[in-house]
């Protein structure tokens, strides 16, 4: 383990802290508005940004935290569903499958235009939130043992 591997860790960290801040202000926000059949325009914004920050989140997590500790724990990088495996086996996060879902939706986000299927999107960012911040949380409690290392 390197000083330029820990203090890359920590950039991302802090990248993922500051994502996770405004992904929680965007989803207490569209969770007093609920899945409706039909939004306003200003629901529609706030859905829209949920789902923009979710996506990023969910980058920053797998792309960029769940490599850093891969590497800082000397592992192969490996394809997107190895990080997350082997993040389940750490229990960094509940479900590995629940992650492979949330990567889908994650494409399903930047890819679908279609208004029927936009708002499948906004009711399964919304339930799929909350284990994601849950999940950075675990990260930040496991990657305090590095800091120890120090």
């Amino acid at each position: 383990m390197t000083f330029s591997e820990l203090e890359y860790l920590k950039e991302e960290m802090n990248l993922l802290e500051d994502a996770a801040k405004i992904l929680d202000y965007s989803y207490q926000l569209c969770s007093q508005i609920g899945v409706k059949e039909e939004y306003s325009f200003e629901e529609m914004d706030h859905f829209e940004a949920l789902t923009s920050r979710f996506a990023r989140t969910n980058d920053i997590l797998i792309q960029k935290v769940f490599r850093a500790i891969d590497e800082l724990e000397l592992e192969s990088s490996g394809t997107v569903r190895d990080r997350i495996q082997r993040a389940e086996k750490k229990s960094l996060i509940d479900s590995a499958e629940d992650f492979v879902e949330m990567r889908i939706l994650r494409n399903d986000i930047a890819h679908e235009y279609l208004p029927s299927v936009v708002k499948d999107i906004f009711e399964k960012v919304l339930d799929f939130t909350p284990e994601l911040l849950e999940s950075i949380q675990r990260v930040r409690d496991y990657c305090e043992k590095f800091n120890e290392k120090r």
